[in-house]
């Protein structure tokens, strides 16, 4: 997630344009502290909500964890993880090498 300051925005908006077309969260900061998040309008918040469409792109770039995710979407954590399932958004995230090494001891 980018982090852009209200004092930033004049010169960088350009920056948070992209990050918006890019699918991507952008965080508003004032004197260092939040402010507002910006959201993507796209058809995932058409279609589910600010909370439900933030707390999927927060939980895809690893900036929340589930349970958090879940929060922000106002759902039960095995509900949004249905979700997630539904929307084919990996509920875990093995690095390549591990999950062959995982494999590997398994077939032992």
């Amino acid at each position: 997630m980018h982090t852009f300051s209200i004092r930033e925005l004049r010169d960088r908006s350009g920056e948070l344009s992209h990050e918006a077309e890019s699918g991507n969260v952008s965080l508003i900061t004032k004197h260092g502290q939040p402010l507002m998040v910006s959201v993507p309008f796209d058809r995932a918040v058409v279609e589910t909500g600010v909370h439900v469409a933030l707390a999927i792109n927060l939980y895809k770039s690893k900036d929340l964890s589930i349970g958090m995710a879940a929060r922000v979407a106002r759902m039960a954590r095995l509900e949004f993880a249905e979700l997630l399932g539904r929307l084919n958004v990996p509920l875990v995230d093995y690095p390549a090498g591990e999950l062959a090494d995982e494999l590997s001891q398994f077939k032992r």
